[in-house]
């Protein structure tokens, strides 16, 4: 194999090994907070599966299958977090709206607070990194 066609398989190579490891970090990062991102939309009003996956996607540019979303929001429901209940749509199919019990509200104010004291402390560690880095 020529030299120039071994480094280009090689640079190649480590730019998809890279990508991917940074791909399943984030990917992992993102997953530690699915719970907390689903509790938090359906904070102010009743939601229906899709529209969960809508305001996920709007407001946080977070993108998730509905094969993610319905296994999380069954076991949300288990736990007492959410009820649910099927509503006849005016035109389609009927569709099923998650919403929070006392207990889920009082899980997800929880949740916060344990989010923004873990966001602020990794935060404060990165911060000279990023000062150095300017």
């Amino acid at each position: 194999m020529p030299l120039a066609l071994a480094l280009q398989y090689t640079l190649q190579y480590n730019v998809f090994v890279t990508n991917e490891r940074d791909g399943r970090w984030e990917a992992q990062l993102r997953k530690g907070c699915l719970e907390l991102v689903i509790l938090a939309v359906l904070w102010h009003k009743r939601l229906y599966g899709l529209e969960i996956l809508r305001s996920l996607d709007e407001l946080s540019g977070l993108q998730l299958a509905e094969g993610t979303l319905y296994p999380i929001l069954l076991r949300l429901k288990q736990e007492g977090l959410l009820e649910s209940s099927w509503v006849e749509a005016d035109a389609g199919h009927p569709r099923k709206y998650y919403w929070l019990t006392p207990v889920g509200r009082e899980r997800t104010r929880k949740m916060i607070a344990s989010w923004n004291e873990f966001s602020q402390a990794i935060s404060d560690l990165l911060a000279p990194i990023k000062e150095k880095s300017r």
